[in-house]
């Protein structure tokens, strides 16, 4: 698309989006990163991931972590974090993203929660990684649907022992008083959202919910608003919407202003995003 780059400002970061055509709920992400400082964002999923090469920086939950080779990085539903390299060679590394719904399923019914970070266990960390590498050869190649999934269970099973039950419902989870926050913010993506609202909304005094918010979110209300507007934008792009209307309906100012911030949070352009996502989709299915 003319005048939207379609790799990262430095020609020694990359990165690579896939979904498998047959199953929803699934993202496969593959980057290697050595420029690129992740601004804070999320995910509206669960994030699995393993390091390859290097070690990253990232802040997650309110807390610094370093992750080198060989440790698994496990995230919550729009868990705010950052990432950068911490060596000069910068770090490289794979994701499997899955949908709350999905995972319930694959995962018996309850809803996970990772007490940690970052798991480090071996006996964990290396059939995970082996499990990354087939499913996104499967994906890429247009494996039988029956071979991905089978993959995609073991991949989970091996993920369960370090997980918890959540035991109620993932909103319960957050405090009470600032659902209404989240709401309004949701609500009012494309709309400016002034201090006094949000305060308003969650029954404190400006600077006192500006406080209480960091402390519950590890994020300020305007970071979580831009991660919010990018979650949306994410969703509309792989829609299939045009980007300058997905812009205005997430409240960036125009085209240029979203494919800056949504290189800056996710690692690829909104049109390359759009165009591995595609590309993904019309693969030719091979039966083994």
């Amino acid at each position: 698309m003319e005048g939207v780059p379609e790799r990262f400002d430095s020609p020694r970061d990359r990165a690579e989006f896939l979904r498998p055509a047959h199953r929803a709920g699934v993202e496969l992400y593959r980057a290697a990163i050595v420029d690129c400082a992740f601004e804070p964002h999320g995910h509206d999923a669960y994030g699995f991931g393993v390091i390859d090469q290097g070690v990253e920086r990232f802040r997650l939950r309110g807390a610094e972590h370093l992750a080198p080779v060989d440790t698994l990085v496990a995230m919550q539903p729009e868990d705010l974090h950052t990432g950068r390299a911490e060596t000069p060679q910068g770090w490289s590394y794979r994701m499997v993203y899955l949908d709350e719904d999905l995972l319930r399923g694959l995962g018996g019914g309850a809803a996970w929660r990772f007490d940690e970070a970052l798991i480090r266990d071996p006996r964990t960390v290396a059939p995970v990684s082996a499990l990354m590498h087939r499913l996104w050869r499967a994906a890429e190649q247009g494996a039988e649907p029956l071979a991905f999934d089978s993959l995609l269970v073991e991949l989970v099973e091996h993920l369960r022992p370090h997980a918890r039950d959540a035991g109620v419902p993932r909103e319960a989870c957050a405090a009470a008083r600032f659902r209404p926050v989240m709401e309004l913010m949701r609500a009012r993506l494309d709309e400016p959202l002034t201090l006094d609202e949000l305060a308003a909304a969650a029954g404190l005094s400006p600077f006192h919910f500006l406080r209480s918010f960091r402390r519950e979110h590890h994020a300020t209300p305007q970071q979580m608003l831009m991660a919010l507007r990018l979650l949306e934008a994410k969703r509309r792009i792989a829609a299939g919407e045009p980007l300058a209307q997905v812009a205005a309906a997430t409240g960036l100012a125009d085209q240029a202003h979203l494919t800056r911030a949504f290189s800056r949070r996710y690692g690829v352009t909104p049109a390359r995003y759009r165009q591995q996502l595609q590309q993904s989709g019309t693969r030719p299915r091979r039966h083994a």
